[in-house]
């Protein structure tokens, strides 16, 4: 006799989307599986946005230090023309020979360490998690790239 009623307010979805603008329908987190957050439109855009800036500053910055390096190597040729600097060329020729040495060296055993195989594996199950946002990036990141 003394219990308090509990009482509950109906929401009605229709009437709730009704009200809300056509990209809040679109974008909108999506009520599924907590593993994907975002619906496919907006994995699409977050991925093709971010790619497309990656891929623009990714030239950008490509390009200028393509421009310092051949910038630095034609100084250098014209000091060396010049006489300014003299290049012992039996001493970069040996150490170049013991770079590839070591190289081959390396390269041999072509064995992953435990760390590096984790982070591979991380990184492919992301990957294989976030297809749609994957796909937006590489997509982005290829039309920075050309523009």
């Amino acid at each position: 006799a003394g219990r308090k009623e509990d009482t509950y307010s109906v929401l009605d979805l229709a009437e709730y989307t009704k009200n809300r603008p056509w990209w809040r329908k679109v974008f909108a987190p999506s009520s599924g599986s907590s593993a994907e957050k975002y619906n496919v439109a907006t994995q699409l855009v977050i991925g093709g946005v971010t790619g497309w800036c990656t891929g623009f500053i990714f030239q950008k910055v490509g390009k200028l230090a393509a421009t310092a390096v051949g910038g630095g190597f034609f100084l250098l040729q014209v000091a060396n023309h010049t006489g300014y600097i003299k290049v012992d060329w039996k001493l970069v020729e040996r150490d170049v020979n013991k770079a590839k040495q070591q190289l081959k060296f390396h390269s041999s055993g072509n064995k992953m360490s435990p760390e590096v195989k984790s982070k591979v594996d991380e990184v492919i199950t992301f990957l294989k998690k976030n297809v749609i946002l994957t796909g937006g990036f590489a997509g982005g990141f290829l039309l920075g790239m050309a523009s």
